[in-house]
């Protein structure tokens, strides 16, 4: 790690930086509407003023992404910075206003800010700060902006099957500045439970739906798979049910209370660790569901899975500890900060599904997720701390220092 690079690092415009980040919260860029489109359009003018070569990349339908090349003199090895722009919606509950890109002493405010348009302005400022210093590197930095990561990861997946690769990448997702290595699957899953209902004066003679998904419900929250080859794997494992339903058939009948219910359905997500399957996991909860009927004579527990119509699922990710991306990041991490960066499958980031997930198993890349936010995300009042954003786009620019081999 150089010093001529740690003094570029300590020497950023923070004015400037967060108010590159202020302009980005004020544009409302939903995820599938015209404000993530105008988004991407304007980080592509941003990039084509600071030099960069930019363009808007077809997705589907009117959908783009916003994908600069900072091209290196030559003789470099490269890296791709990944975030997407597309934001969740505001629900209630917020005391500012949620597109006002206000700054405090300690944070800046708005939808999407941790999740994750400072991870975005954290790359790209990185880039302008060394471009306004008037310096350069030998490999390319390839900032892909990207949408639809809240349907599958859409806009990284069409981007890596239309060439956009790197020798590695970062990540962006918050994750408080740590280093994640590993985070997990996903998979939907749906169980229903039929059991046999009679009125509450003969319930000693019925099967309770209701009573047996509420045995059933914290065993599954409390499961991981069976399939795990390590305790890092172990941590990214999850199970969590998200609904119940519970009333007399299928119909969910429920205007006759004193009938016991006959009819419960339960949906879920699952978390599982690279290398595991999702055939594993489900096999592991059919076994809870075997020993739920065993205990429970008369009870029926069926289990399917639930895919969303025409959208990609994240892949799991992983990259060793002492992979090259990961040492650079944490050299950077540690000239910063004066600490050692926390490395590892981490969570709650660990849970996560990202675009590091289609990075590595689609485009075959070297990475790590490492972004600003995390500890304010999806929240109302969302936001991030200043000094960790600050701190980000330091760290990133001494890894494009280091991997890029700055001249």
């Amino acid at each position: 790690m150089t010093q001529t690079a740690l003094d570029l690092a300590r020497n950023i415009d923070t004015r400037a930086c967060l108010d590159t980040l202020s302009d980005m919260v004020r544009h409302k860029s939903y995820s599938e509407t015209k404000g993530e489109r105008d988004l991407a359009a304007h980080m592509v003018d941003i990039m084509r003023n600071m030099g960069l070569e930019a363009e808007l990349q077809p997705v589907a339908g009117e959908r783009v992404n916003a994908i600069g090349i900072w091209r290196g003199t030559g003789g470099g090895k490269s890296l791709l910075f990944n975030g997407h722009l597309d934001t969740n919606p505001v629900t209630e509950g917020w005391t500012v206003d949620p597109w006002g890109g206000i700054v405090d002493e300690d944070f800046i405010y708005g939808i999407g800010v941790s999740n994750m348009k400072a991870g975005d302005a954290a790359s790209l400022c990185a880039v302008q700060t060394l471009i306004k210093a008037g310096r350069r590197l030998k490999g390319d930095v390839i900032l892909t902006y990207v949408i639809g990561e809240l349907q599958g990861g859409v806009g990284t997946l069409s981007a890596v099957k239309a060439g956009t690769r790197a020798d590695y990448f970062i990540n962006s997702e918050p994750t408080d500045l740590q280093a994640v290595t590993m985070h997990a699957a996903a998979f939907t899953f749906i169980i229903e439970l039929e059991g046999i209902t009679r009125h509450l004066s003969k319930r000693e003679e019925a099967v309770d739906a209701i009573l047996a998904a509420t045995a059933l419900i914290p065993e599954l929250n409390a499961m991981t798979f069976s399939d795990a080859p390590s305790d890092d794997h172990r941590a990214i494992n999850r199970v969590h049910v998200g609904t119940v339903e519970g009333a007399l058939g299928r119909e969910m009948h429920k205007w006759r209370p004193p009938q016991v219910a006959d009819f419960v359905r339960i949906t879920g997500s699952g978390r599982y660790g690279p290398g595991q399957t999702e055939t594993c996991a489900l096999a592991d909860i059919r076994n809870v569901l075997d020993r739920l009927e065993a205990r429970t004579p008369g009870l029926k527990a069926t289990l399917r899975t639930e895919h969303r119509d025409g959208n990609p699922m994240m892949p799991a990710f992983e990259v060793a500890k002492d992979a090259r991306i990961v040492t650079a990041l944490s050299q950077a991490y540690e000239a910063i900060r004066g600490t050692p960066q926390p490395v590892g499958a981490i969570t709650p980031p660990g849970y996560y599904g990202t675009d590091a997930g289609h990075l590595w198993a689609e485009g075959g890349m070297e990475g790590v997720v490492c972004g600003p936010g995390g500890k304010y995300n999806t929240m109302p009042d969302e936001r991030v701390d200043v000094p960790d954003y600050l701190d980000m786009i330091r760290i990133y620019l001494m890894t494009m220092a280091d991997i890029c081999d700055l001249e």
